[in-house]
């Protein structure tokens, strides 16, 4: 009896590990790989504040 309920809880435990490896195999991904946004680069000032805090130390 003990071992029945062993193997019930292995195989639940089987299951909910393997669920997430049977469903990213079920995904379809499309091939489109642009970002598209209106975004300007940055003046570099965060860059020049952290190197300046990091002097300070």
């Amino acid at each position: 009896m003990r071992t029945i309920t062993h193997m019930a809880r292995g195989l639940m435990f089987a299951a909910l590990i393997g669920s997430p490896l049977l469903a990213v195999q079920n995904v379809r991904a499309g091939n489109e790989n642009i970002i598209e946004g209106d975004y300007e680069r940055s003046s570099g000032a965060g860059l020049v504040l952290m190197v300046s805090l990091k002097r300070s130390r």
